[in-house]
């Protein structure tokens, strides 16, 4: 693969930057938006508290791929729209991040609370009537569709680059609608996975992390700045072809950490994918490769919410035994390949193909 042909400060440099610029545009909006909130009750404040929160954490993958689409179709740096729109893409990351807690039954994020765990803590502590649990997740639904909310209101403040009918107008919509669907085929793989055909499993599993996943966490986030700055359809194609299998891989490497991962490094409890009956494409491998006493046990133990530490321990002995981790992780390897392949055949500066190798590179890795 090329070497990019400028050295890596200075990307990092402008991509510091950058951060700076959309921390301070997230924290303005939202202020605006508190303040706005604190007009209806006071009451409402713990639905920003917990969106501010969320918003504050994580590494700004989208956000940062976006902008170098931007600036690797001729953007300006620093502009205004690629900072609102890293900002309207940061705010629909917690919104669906919010609602996948929920969706999941998880409990921590980042290693701490999830929202719904929030709000179930708060009834908890302020000794309110009725089902704290019942309040936490009707809370946090609705602190996901007011981070939805705010998503479509920043990104409309982006300008005429994101108006009805643009290019990018059109991308953003579309990751919206694919996610939905993405997780509407992952819930429902846990529930009919078991009596659907095994053959099919790793197709599905791998339908649904390129709509779960892959397509707004790399392909469309990088389309959208492209799309912003006036790329053409070609540009837009060659981003595809990079920023697609790289999602891919971003979400297989996130799946054998849901399983083999260490929670210090996750943020969540060990082996939380097999207590929540994840149908990942290494859980469909491993199903299609175990023996009959082997996938008899893999099939009781997925969705116990129950399995203790050792249970889960026994169940990742499985896993490895059929030799899926080994295959999970020649696919990331080959979904890599293609994706650094096709980058070097995108038209860049060293600049902006210097940012979009060390971003795709810490993303299969999970390094950043």
């Amino acid at each position: 693969m090329q070497k990019p042909s400028t050295a890596p400060a200075v990307h990092e440099a402008e991509q510091a930057r950058y951060r700076e610029a959309l921390n301070g545009e997230l924290g303005a909006f939202l202020e605006e938006q508190r303040q706005s909130m604190a007009g209806v009750s006071g009451d409402v404040a713990p639905l920003m508290d917990a969106i501010s929160g969320l918003v504050a954490g994580g590494k700004r993958l989208r956000a940062m791929l976006s902008y170098w689409g931007w600036r690797g179709a001729g953007g300006a740096e620093l502009a205004a729209e690629p900072v609102r729109a890293g900002a309207a893409l940061e705010l629909f990351q917690a919104a669906a991040l919010i609602h996948d807690d929920i969706i999941d039954r998880s409990d921590t994020r980042r290693g701490a609370p999830s929202v719904h765990r929030r709000f179930s803590n708060l009834h908890g502590d302020s000794g309110w009537a009725l089902d704290p649990e019942r309040f936490g997740q009707a809370a946090a639904i609705l602190t996901g569709d007011l981070c939805l909310s705010f998503s479509e209101e920043a990104f409309t403040a982006v300008g005429p680059a994101a108006a009805s009918g643009t290019s990018a107008r059109r991308l953003f919509n579309a990751m919206r609608a694919e996610v939905m669907a993405g997780q509407y085929l992952d819930v429902l793989e846990e529930v009919a996975g078991p009596v659907r055909p095994r053959e099919d499993a790793v197709q599905r599993a791998r339908t649904v992390i390129r709509y779960k996943s892959a397509k707004y966490s790399t392909e469309h986030p990088l389309g959208i700045g492209g799309a912003l700055a006036g790329a053409d359809e070609a540009l837009l194609r060659g981003y595809s072809e990079f920023s697609l299998p790289l999602g891919e891989a971003f979400q297989l490497r996130d799946d054998v950490l849901g399983v083999f991962g260490d929670p210090l490094t996750t943020g969540k409890p060990a082996g939380d994918d097999l207590r929540e009956g994840k149908r990942t494409v290494l859980v469909a491998l491993a199903l299609d490769a175990a023996g009959e006493a082997a996938r008899t046990e893999l099939e009781h133990g997925l969705g116990n919410a129950s399995l203790t530490l050792a249970e889960v321990d026994r169940l990742r002995d499985v896993v490895a035994s059929t030799g899926a981790l080994e295959s999970t992780e020649r696919l990331i390897d080959e979904l890599a390949e293609r994706a650094f392949s096709a980058l070097d055949r995108l038209a860049l500066d060293g600049l902006v193909r210097g940012a979009l190798e060390a971003l795709g590179r810490a993303a299969v890795r999970r390094a950043f």
